[in-house]
C-alpha cells in the first residue's frame, strides 16, 4: 500500500486549527503528527512513498455534500449530471462524498426506487456516495419498506409537501412516515412549501402575463416556506420523530426551526449556497442578448431565490453562525439552458428547478470565512463535520484522525479561483473553470480568494494541482450508520 505525508500544512478542524504532518497509510489515515516527527528515531518524510509539501495551506477533511441529485427526472427531463460527470466536478472542488437521493415515484416499490439509483451510480462514481430515499408515494407496503431501509445502510428518508401530483405527500401521509421515523430512529428530511397554495398563486400569474422566471419566486413566497416549515416541526412534535428540513431560503422558516430547538424539540436544518449569496432582485436584473429576461432561468431552484430587501441572506449567515442552520449542502440540481431550462419559455412552471453548485461550495463558503462571515473551523464544521455526524458518516468521515479514511483537501488560502461559464450551447468549453456538465454557470464572475490546490479520495491523489488523476469508478458506496444528532 502507498503510504504518503502530508507536511508543513495547518490541520483545521471543527474545534481548532494547529501546525501537523498527516501520514497515511494506504487508504486511512494513520497518525496525525507533530512537524518534522520522527518514528523510531527516522524521519517520517524519508520513509513514506509520497511527499506533499503543504507549507503556508490548510489541511482539511474532504467535503461531504449531502444534498445530490444525479440524474433526477424532473420536469420532463433529467438532471444533465451523471453520477460519473457530477462527482467528477465535485472532486475538483474539493468534496470527497455525496448523499443523492434514490427515488421512489408514485406507483413504485422503494425497493425498485433503490436498485435503480445503485444502478446508476455503481461503478461509475469519482468518489465515495450514499443515498437517502425520496418516499413519493406514502401507502402501507412503502411505510413497510421503509422501515427496513437502515438494514440497507439508508437511515435518512424525503418527504415533499410541495409538487402535487409528482412527489407531494399529505399531513396524513407525513404524519405515518414520521412514526417510522420514530419508531426505527431513521432522519425525517423533508421539502417544507405549501405546495398546494403556490400551485394557485402561480396559475394567477400565469394568466395575468407574468410568465417571466422571476415569477417562480413570487408564487413561492416566503409565507408559503415559513407555514410548511412549522407544520412540519407540528407533525414532528406530535409523533416524536426528528426532522431534518432541507434548502432553508427564508429567515421566517429559521426562526421557525430555532423556535422548535429552543424549544427542545430534534429539529435541524440546511441552506444552500445561493441562499447566501443570490437574491430575487438578481434574477429580476438578468438579462443577455441570448436568452433577454428568460436569463433568469439560471438561478430558477425550490425553495427560490429571496429578496435582498428583506435581509433574507444576512440571516442565513446569521444562522450558520449561531447553530440555527447546521449545515451547507448544494440541492445540486443542475439542467442546461438549452433544451432543459427552455422548456419554461413563456410559462415559468416549466422551468426545471434546480441549481448546479457542487463544485463549488467549498470555494463560496471558504469566501465566507474571508469576509467574516464564518470562521475557518465553522466552514469545515458545515462542509464536512456535521454532514458526516447528521448522516451516520462520522469517524469513517468528516474528521483527521487516525482510522478515518483519507479524504483530505489540502487548499490554498493564498491561491485564487475564478469561476467561469463552462460549455458553449454545441458542448465545446468556452475556457471554463468548471467541470459540471452544463451549458453555463449560476456563479460565473464570482472571485474566490481560495484554491483547492491537492484532493486524496481514501489515500489516493484525484485532484493535483490543475490535473484529474481520480477514475471512472474510484467511489465506493457508504452504508451509513444513524444521526449522531439524534437526543
Amino acid at each position: 500500500m502507498t503510504t504518503t505525508l502530508i507536511t508543513g500544512g495547518t490541520v483545521v478542524s471543527a474545534t481548532g486549527r494547529a501546525p501537523a504532518d498527516v501520514l497515511v497509510d494506504g487508504e486511512t489515515i494513520r497518525a496525525v503528527l507533530e512537524p518534522g516527527s520522527t518514528i523510531l528515531g527516522t524521519d517520517v518524510a524519508a520513509s513514506v512513498d509520497r511527499v506533499i509539501d503543504a507549507t503556508g495551506k490548510y489541511v482539511i477533511p474532504g467535503g461531504i455534500d449531502a444534498h445530490t441529485h444525479m440524474e433526477l427526472p424532473f420536469g420532463g427531463t433529467a438532471a444533465i449530471d451523471t453520477f460519473e460527470t457530477g462527482t467528477r466536478a465535485a472532486a475538483w472542488g474539493g468534496t470527497t462524498s455525496i448523499v443523492d437521493f434514490a427515488v421512489q415515484t408514485y406507483g413504485q416499490r422503494i425497493e425498485d426506487g433503490l436498485a435503480a439509483w445503485h444502478e446508476k451510480a455503481s461503478g461509475n462514481c469519482a468518489i465515495d456516495y450514499a443515498f437517502h430515499q425520496i418516499v413519493g408515494d406514502v401507502n402501507e407496503a412503502s411505510l413497510a419498506s421503509l422501515a427496513k431501509l437502515p438494514d440497507e445502510g439508508i437511515t435518512s428518508f424525503k418527504l415533499f409537501m410541495a409538487y402535487p401530483g409528482v412527489f407531494y405527500s399529505d399531513d396524513a401521509q407525513i404524519l405515518k412516515a414520521m412514526q417510522v421515523s420514530r419508531d426505527t430512529g431513521m432522519l425525517t428530511m423533508m421539502h417544507a412549501e405549501n405546495g398546494p397554495a403556490i400551485d394557485v398563486l402561480a396559475a394567477q400569474l400565469v394568466e395575468q402575463g407574468k410568465t417571466d422566471p422571476f415569477y417562480h419566486g413570487v408564487a413561492r413566497a416566503w409565507e408559503m416556506e415559513e407555514e410548511a416549515t412549522h407544520r412540519a416541526i407540528m407533525l414532528a412534535k406530535l409523533t416524536g420523530a426528528p426532522l431534518y428540513v432541507v434548502h432553508v431560503s427564508a429567515k421566517q422558516a429559521v426562526e421557525q426551526l430555532a423556535w422548535a430547538r429552543d424549544k427542545g424539540q430534534n429539529v435541524y436544518g440546511e441552506t444552500c449556497p445561493q441562499y447566501l449569496y443570490l437574491s430575487l432582485e438578481d434574477q429580476l436584473g438578468a438579462k443577455s442578448d441570448e436568452w433577454g429576461a428568460f436569463e433568469g432561468a439560471k438561478w430558477v431552484c425550490s425553495t427560490p431565490l429571496r429578496s435582498r430587501a428583506e435581509g433574507h441572506q444576512d440571516s442565513m449567515w446569521q444562522a450558520l453562525r449561531t447553530n440555527d442552520l447546521q449545515m451547507v449542502s448544494t440541492d445540486h440540481c443542475p439542467f442546461c439552458m438549452k433544451d432543459q431550462k427552455e422548456l419554461g419559455r413563456g410559462d415559468f412552471r416549466k422551468i426545471p428547478n434546480g441549481i448546479g453548485s457542487i463544485e463549488h461550495r467549498m470555494d463560496l463558503m471558504y469566501q465566507g470565512v474571508v469576509t467574516g462571515e464564518i470562521t475557518l473551523e465553522r466552514w469545515v464544521e458545515l462542509t464536512s463535520t456535521t454532514p458526516a455526524r447528521m448522516f451516520g458518516l462520522y469517524g469513517q468521515k468528516g474528521v483527521i484522525q487516525p482510522g478515518a479514511d483519507a479524504d483530505l483537501v489540502v487548499y490554498d488560502p493564498n491561491g485564487h479561483t475564478s469561476i467561469g461559464v463552462g460549455l458553449d450551447s454545441s458542448g465545446a468549453p468556452t475556457g471554463r473553470s468548471h467541470h459540471m456538465n452544463m451549458d453555463h454557470s449560476a456563479w460565473e464572475g464570482y472571485e474566490i480568494d481560495g484554491h483547492v490546490d491537492t484532493v486524496l479520495s481514501r489515500g489516493k491523489v484525484i485532484v493535483d494541482g490543475d490535473e484529474y488523476l481520480g477514475t471512472k469508478g474510484d467511489g465506493r458506496f457508504l452504508k451509513r450508520g444513524l444521526s449522531q444528532y439524534l437526543i
